[in-house]
C-alpha cells in the first residue's frame, strides 16, 4: 500500500485529503509537527508527498527543497495560490506538479495515480540503483548525484531529469517538447523560459567538474550532448 503524507496545516483540508485518498485504497498520513518535516518524512517513508506553500514557520518551498536532498519521490503542491509565478517557483524547487485551490478530489486522485505510475510503474527500476554512463560521466537518478573523474556533484531533481533525458537520447536530439513534457505535466503555464533556465543550471553543473560545452542547442529542435570530453576514456 502507498502511503501519501499530507503537509497541509488547514486540519479541515488535511483530513479530507487523507479520508478520499484512504477510500481509493492508499494510506494517507497527516504532518502533525511542521518544525521536523524531514524528520516526519524519514519515519514515514511516504511514496508520495502532498505540500502546501503557506505554512508555519518555513514555507513549502523550503520543505520541498529540503526533501530533494535526501529523495526523488513525487511531490505535488497543493495551494490557493493561483499565479503563474507560484506555480513556476513549486517547480524551481523540486516539486512535480501542482494543484490550485479549491480543488476536486477526483482531480487530486488522478494526479497522484499519474506520478505513483511515473515513478514506480512497472517500466521503473525497483530492485537494482539505476545508474547512466556516459564516456566517463556517471549519474544515478535515484541519489540525484553525478560523477565525474573521482568528482562527485549533489544535483536538483530537475537537473537530474535533464541529464538522464540527454544521456537517454544520446547521439541523438532531445526535443524541447519531449523535455518539457518529461519535466511537467502541465505544460500549458510553463514558461519557455524556464527551460531554458534549467538547462543553463546543468551546464554549470557540468562546468564544475571541469566539462566545458557539454549541452549543444540545436536550434529549433531541442538540445544534444557533446562528448568531446570523454576522448580517451572509454
Amino acid at each position: 500500500m502507498e502511503t501519501i503524507l499530507i503537509i497541509e496545516d488547514d486540519p479541515k483540508i488535511a483530513h479530507h485529503l487523507k479520508t478520499f485518498i484512504e477510500k481509493y485504497g492508499l494510506q494517507g498520513v497527516i504532518a502533525n509537527d511542521f518544525d521536523h518535516i524531514i524528520e516526519q518524512f524519514h519515519k514515514e517513508k511516504p511514496d508520495l508527498v502532498l505540500l502546501d506553500i503557506n505554512l508555519p514557520k518555513f514555507d513549502g518551498y523550503y520543505w520541498c527543497r529540503q526533501i530533494r536532498l535526501v529523495s526523488i519521490c513525487p511531490i505535488i503542491f497543493i495551494s490557493a495560490r493561483t499565479g503563474e509565478m507560484d506555480q513556476v517557483m513549486a517547480l524551481e524547487n523540486g516539486g512535480d506538479d501542482f494543484i490550485t485551490k479549491p480543488f476536486h478530489a477526483d482531480i487530486v486522485m488522478a494526479k497522484i495515480r499519474s506520478q505513483l505510475r511515473r515513478a514506480y510503474g512497472a517500466y521503473s527500476a525497483k530492485h537494482q540503483e539505476q545508474i547512466l554512463e556516459l564516456k566517463g560521466l556517471s549519474l544515478y537518478p535515484e541519489r540525484l548525484e553525478l560523477h565525474f573523474a573521482g568528482q562527485e556533484l549533489r544535483l536538483t531533481k530537475k537537473e537530474t531529469d535533464i541529464l538522464e533525458h540527454l544521456i537517454d537520447r544520446y547521439p541523438r536530439v532531445a526535443g524541447r517538447e519531449d523535455l518539457l513534457e518529461r519535466l511537467w505535466d502541465d505544460q500549458a503555464w510553463v514558461d519557455e523560459n524556464t527551460l531554458n533556465v534549467n538547462i543553463a543550471r546543468v551546464r554549470k553543473k557540468l562546468q564544475e567538474l571541469g566539462i566545458e560545452q557539454a549541452i549543444e542547442t540545436v536550434r529549433g529542435t531541442g538540445y544534444l550532448l557533446n562528448v568531446t570530453w570523454g576522448s580517451g576514456k572509454e
